[in-house]
């Protein structure tokens, strides 16, 4: 996909697994801390000091921006307070509302200047873990753990570990920096050391050294057996090995000390399942079921478990009470659709997969079904599949849409993808969600004329579509077309002054005042929007302004970083052709 058509679409990360449907999520600590609140700052502390004039003032216009929803005005008003009273009441007040001023970077300058104002307190340390794991900075949130171990907390490594491999983050790095965590000289005494220990084999066993990652394990065992997470490691990391009975082995163990705790049910389940003994699986499932009756979600998980591993009549056992119940959830209907297809039976899947309600799985299932209808050479049967499914539901007609342009698209239909978009423009000519695929399809062809056309008819009717703004501004500044760099920058600006929080935004400013031939300018925005969302074509334009700045050892770093930090990085590569000396 073109670097401009993936601007705007970030990805979340990986699941936690199986297990994190029945232990909670304990990697998530922003959502834990600040749960949503009618009033986000009924539960902040009290502003108990003497003000001069200027203070109160201050104050005043802060507390008001936050009654009147302005809660980026209020994390302003409060942190300039809390710089001037050095006060980190007044830092968590500003930290409180800009969790709700949908600005990732002044959330974190408000717990950054939190945790400066008080350096013991681990809320903020927790909140800036959790910020550095939204941007894709793994390094830096266990950074802030280990602060958080330091100082005789719970730093959850392993978690973090569990999730860093889950995403598909290298891990060396990681792994190097624990080891210094191990190395040094009193760590063993914490009360949580098993943890640190736990988190290293992991990163060991992912870096090839197993053999190490057991030797520690082993010794582990010897002095702290009873400790469940320590035989949960064990079976994690001889799945991952492809020793299954010794995983199985482990998850026995694992139960004997925690017969409460149902992840091992599990990992045994899975582990029969891998070792052809369904009929062992089912027990622990059927067990699991007993426990956690009327646990939708379980089922759906369960179930899956015995799709993955080709046993589908046991997978269909497992959902059939869910769907004969009042109220089926979608992903039953969805799994049963895909039970189906698996078992060629089309038509069954298509009833299945058109009972998808509303929800995570609903465009799912209905790519899932339009493609099985075109590998099933029906592929006029799949369109109109899709377009019954458009006057079925008129919330997702302009989603359906676009899932039949992409199909056509895949199909080498091209121009029966064109007319479809034009068509639907034709009836509904001011959609905006339309308009934009139509510009973006237009861009990919290097008709930057009609691009621009779409993208104008949308900021005409709707001036506030920093989308739209972002889109156009930065398209002109990206090909540099002449005379036209400062009208780029004027929409960049305006896209700014709606979405300030925007890292794609603020990408793009830095980039229309590079193109406009002013490096220094352009710097500390792109290195703002690298931080708050670490990404190759970000990282591509931070690299040639460092090198146009000299800064050559920083641009190779950085470029560096990039190519081993994604799997794909289309910008920095061709950055590479342009100036091969940046090669690290």
């Amino acid at each position: 996909m073109p670097p401009i058509l993936t601007r705007f679409i970030r990805h979340g990360m990986a699941t936690l697994g199986l297990a994190a449907l029945l232990t909670g999520c304990q990697g998530m600590p922003l959502a834990h801390l600040m749960p949503d609140l009618d009033d986000p700052l009924d539960s902040a502390p009290p502003i108990e000091r003497g003000l001069d004039a200027e203070g109160f003032s201050t104050l005043l216009v802060a507390e008001l921006s936050g009654q009147r929803g302005d809660y980026r005005r209020a994390a302003r008003g409060y942190l300039a307070m809390a710089e001037r009273y050095q006060a980190a009441e007044l830092a968590e007040r500003a930290t409180l509302a800009a969790r709700f001023s949908n600005d990732p970077l002044l959330l974190e300058e408000t717990v950054e200047r939190w945790h400066q104002l008080s350096p013991t307190a681990e809320a903020p340390l927790r909140l800036l873990a959790g910020l550095a794991l939204q941007r894709g900075d793994w390094v830096g949130a266990l950074e802030k753990r280990l602060l958080l171990v330091e100082q005789g907390a719970h730093g959850e490594l392993t978690l973090l570990m569990e999730l860093a491999l889950d995403a598909g983050v290298p891990p060396l790095p990681l792994r190097e920096r624990m080891g210094e965590h191990l190395s040094r000289p009193g760590g063993s005494d914490h009360p949580h050391y098993h943890d640190a220990v736990l988190a290293m084999a992991i990163l060991e066993a992912a870096t090839g050294q197993s053999q190490r990652a057991e030797t520690r394990l082993d010794a582990l065992a010897r002095d702290h057996s009873e400790l469940p997470a320590l035989w949960m490691t064990r079976a994690r990391l001889a799945l991952g090995d492809g020793n299954i009975a010794q995983a199985r082995d482990a998850a026995r163990r694992g139960l004997e000390v925690s017969p409460d705790d149902p992840r091992f049910l599990l990992l045994l389940a899975q582990t029969e399942l891998q070792l052809g003994n369904v009929a062992a699986a089912e027990a622990h499932t059927d067990t699991l079921l007993e426990e956690h009756e009327g646990n939708q979600e379980l089922r759906t998980t369960l179930a899956s478990l015995f799709l993955e591993d080709g046993h589908f009549e046991a997978a269909r056992r497992v959902l059939l009470p869910l769907v004969s119940g009042e109220q089926p959830p979608p992903t039953a209907f969805y799994l049963l659709g895909a039970i189906a297809e698996q078992e060629g039976e089309v038509d069954n899947a298509l009833l299945y997969y058109r009972q998808v309600a509303s929800g995570d799985d609903f465009l799912r299932a209905r790519l899932r079904a339009a493609r099985m209808l075109i590998e099933d050479d029906r592929l006029l049967d799949a369109r109109a599949f899709l377009r019954i499914e458009r006057l079925r539901h008129d919330d997702h007609f302009n989603d359906l849409v676009m899932l039949e342009v992409e199909l056509l698209d895949q199909a080498g239909m091209t121009a029966e993808a064109d007319a479809l978009l034009d068509r639907e423009l034709a009836r509904t000519p001011n959609d905006e969600q339309l308009l934009y695929l139509r510009a973006m399809r237009a861009w990919a062809e290097g008709d930057i004329e009609a691009m621009e056309r779409d993208l104008g008819r949308i900021i005409e009717r709707d001036p506030d579509n920093a989308t739209a703004l972002n889109a156009l501004g930065y398209t002109l500044a990206d090909l540099n077309i002449e005379g036209r760099l400062e009208e780029a920058r004027e929409l960049i600006e305006r896209a700014h002054e709606i979405e300030p929080g925007n890292a794609a935004i603020m990408d793009s400013l830095g980039w229309v005042h590079f193109r406009l031939g002013d490096p220094e300018r352009a710097l500390p925005w792109l290195e703002r929007a690298y931080a708050a969302m670490p990404d190759q074509e970000i990282a591509a334009h931070l690299a040639e302004v460092l090198w146009v700045l000299e800064r050559q050892d920083d641009a190779r770093a950085l470029v560096n970083e990039a190519l081993q930090r994604f799997n794909e990085h289309p910008v920095v590569d061709d950055l590479l052709e342009r100036i091969p000396e940046l090669t690290p």
